[in-house]
């Protein structure tokens, strides 16, 4: 590959006549829509909106040199790239204005954010518009395209990723995460860094001490380019040598583009809030459309040429300004569609007590279901913090894995939440399946960003077009002297986030049942595991040691599971009750229960959300009294919460309030296990709680 000297130095050899053509007309394009938004403000500022104007010849560079087989990660100055790989304006602007037929969302999200799956075109996921946030899911589907070319044989069409990012989200933690595994990994990526030295209001040099190349430098094996971002033809080959650099799996490249900005940051801060005259003026100097009309004359090709092209686009644009004006506005009743892309799991399957089956711990029904995918699924990978190597996992969740299956399928991951819960995102987009692992439910704060931003949303704007399929284990609860860092509850965090599926399994068939159902769920599914379960070795939970279920074996998601059964032959003629709960609250429940004999409906929920609230329904009509346990502290929990909403549907069968038993009110799980007693619910608190509500 010449060093970036020589490419920048050597003479402009001509590139295909059309070529060049093509971009000045889509150069005149993107200028005149630019235009066109500023002066209908009123109507095109009513939604939010970036162009790619001082962009464009870097982006189109780009577009045009995208295949069919590629995928790109874009971000929202990116409508020349997506003009470049044959986007139409009419399409832009129906985004633009959030009609119905808006070909990326169907009116839910902002202008030049692309979710494309489309025949002929690169396959563009849904990404959020946080900056820089981007970069793990593109570093996970290259990491994808490179595991399923080990697992499947190298594809001749070789696939690449192309991430687009403004220099200022470079400065964004999450994308050292991202080329950190991509160079670790060498992976089949170009992080196109478009720099124009702003950031909104703030300058480059204040947000930085080094430009995004110079930053590059210090991730070992991230081949580096720079371009001018500002020159088409010098930006078309830097491109070229870039894909062909990763098409030849040499591993990941950054390429550094100059570009001026000559339009707003963004319709909502305008230009002329924050830069100067001397400043606008500058970046106008390098406007990348009379450099290439000067190149395009320079060599042969007439003015009155260049006009009637010029002409074209002008009218291209007026005419379909005009059709997307006209065009419908979504039906309000789609407002609901797409939180999830629908599941073929309904039933339950398989045989839960097989014969002359062994009983397995929950932490072994756990292994066993992971093994059982990957024998049957190529596609399967597993992944996450000490998983792989020869201990697999802190708790042994993966043993032996990695030798049977290779570290290229189980393997380890650096200390990234992040990283290991976004880049399924990416992972599922190219059609690998991933199984990952975060080590702690209290580590997982670090990967909350993506998982609120880009897995959980992606169903929904994107129109169903890229649903999420992502399994992420979640060891979660205190087992005596786990201290405050390996001890917490995290549902009702996990609980307000739309878009994705959470589970809780109490036993090990139901862990089994549920990890396989969670594995074929086409959406983001955390299955919170209990690590005071995991072994039986917590007093009072022998019973979450089963009968290991059969091979085939699987739990629906949002089915409840009666654990205890009240006598039907005493109730409604003496007070009883529902305990609704999950997880170790199954283990207080029936311990409890037992000075209550018959009197005691236990209903383990084991899927959170979606929950089964006809059984919740039902039960407590049932009984009348209603109690739920949990081990998160009560405040603005998932408990309250549901207790709110039977108080409110079944009002007129409750005779007596909810009863509610959850930890302490306090931010942490204390290191000495008396603290941690006293902190935590028990037997004799819920036996207290118990004899409150039926007598009550």
């Amino acid at each position: 590959m010449p060093s970036t000297k020589s490419l920048m130095t050597q003479d402009k050899p001509i590139i295909n006549k059309k070529v060049l053509l093509k971009a000045f007309k889509l150069m005149c394009t993107s200028k005149r829509m630019a235009e066109t938004y500023d002066e209908n403000r009123e109507v095109c500022g009513k939604y939010v909106h970036s162009t790619s104007r001082g962009h464009e010849a870097i982006q189109l560079a780009v577009g045009f040199q995208l295949t069919a087989h590629d995928y790109a990660s874009l971000y929202y100055r990116d409508e020349s790239i997506l003009l470049g790989i044959g986007i139409q304006p009419y399409e832009l602007m129906l985004q633009l204005l959030a009609k119905a037929d808006d070909p990326f969302s169907q009116g839910r999200t902002y202008y030049s954010h692309p979710s494309l799956k489309r025949e002929g075109f690169p396959i563009i996921p849904h990404q959020s518009s946080a900056t820089g946030m981007q970069a793990i899911p593109a570093t996970g589907m290259a990491q994808g395209i490179q595991y399923l070319e080990q697992v499947k044989g190298s594809d001749e069409n070789k696939p690449l990723v192309l991430c687009s990012l403004g220099d200022g989200a470079v400065t964004e933690g999450e994308v050292a995460e991202a080329w950190q595994m991509a160079v670790l990994k060498k992976l089949p990526i170009v992080y196109l860094v478009q720099d124009n030295d702003w950031g909104i209001s703030a300058t480059g040099k204040e947000m930085r001490n080094m430009d995004a190349y110079d930053y590059a430098s210090g991730f070992k094996h991230m081949e580096r380019l720079r371009v001018d971002g500002a020159d088409f033809v010098n930006s078309y080959l830097g491109i070229q040598k870039a894909f062909s650099y990763v098409r030849e799996r040499q591993g990941p490249l950054l390429v550094h583009a100059k570009c001026p900005l000559l339009g707003h940051h963004t319709s909502g801060v305008r230009k002329e809030w924050y830069r100067g005259d001397e400043d606008l003026k500058k970046h106008a100097k390098n406007d990348p459309l009379p450099k290439l009309k000067a190149y395009l004359v320079d060599n042969g090709i007439s003015l009155s040429e260049l006009d009637r092209i010029e002409e074209e686009a002008k009218e291209v644009v007026a005419n379909d300004y005009q059709r997307a004006l006209q065009a419908d506005d979504p039906d309000v009743k789609t407002y609901s569609m797409h939180e999830f892309a629908p599941t073929e799991i309904t039933k339950e399957s398989g045989e839960r007590m097989p014969e002359r089956a062994d009983k397995v711990v929950m932490v072994d029904a756990a292994l066993h279901a992971i093994e059982e995918i990957l024998k049957s699924h190529p596609e399967a990978l597993f992944y996450g913090q000490d998983v792989g190597g020869t201990l697999g996992g802190v708790f042994r969740e993966a043993a032996t894995l990695a030798q049977k299956y290779g570290s290229h399928r189980v393997f380890n991951t650096p200390i990234q939440e992040a990283y290991i819960i976004g880049s399924t995102a990416g992972m599922s987009a190219v059609g690998a399946k991933p199984i990952v692992e975060v080590q702690f439910a209290d580590y997982i704060w670090p990967g909350i960003n993506q998982l609120v931003e880009e897995l959980s949303k992606s169903c929904y704007l994107s129109a169903g077009k890229f649903p999420i399929q992502s399994l992420i284990r979640v060891p979660i609860g205190a087992y005596g002297g786990g201290g405050p860092y390996h001890s917490g509850s995290i549902e009702s965090v996990l609980l307000s986030i739309r878009g994705i599926k959470v589970i809780y399994p109490s036993n090990a068939a139901d862990m089994k049942g549920l990890m396989k159902a969670a594995f074929y769920d086409p959406n983001p599914v955390v299955m919170l595991e209990h690590k005071g379960l995991y072994w039986s070795k917590v007093p009072g939970t022998k019973e979450a040691k089963t009968i290991e279920p059969s091979v085939d074996y699987i739990i629906p998601l949002g089915k409840a599971r009666q654990e205890l059964s009240g006598d039907d032959s005493i109730i409604g003629k003496v007070p009883s009750c529902v305990i609704i709960t999950y997880g170790m609250g199954i283990y207080w429940a029936k311990a409890a229960a037992i000075k209550f004999e018959g009197r005691v409906e236990i209903l383990d929920l084991r899927s959170l959300n979606p929950i089964d609230w006809d059984a919740i329904d039902t039960a407590v009509k049932k009984h009348n009294r209603a109690f739920i346990l949990t081990e998160e502290p009560l405040m603005n929990s998932f408990a309250e919460s549901l207790a709110g909403r039977i108080g409110h549907r079944c009002f007129e069968f409750l005779d007596a309030p909810v009863q509610l038993l959850g930890a302490a009110n306090l931010p942490a799980i204390p290191l000495n296990v008396e603290l941690e007693k006293q902190m935590l619910p028990n037997v004799s608190k819920v036996e207290q709680v118990l004899a409150e509500l039926l007598e009550y």
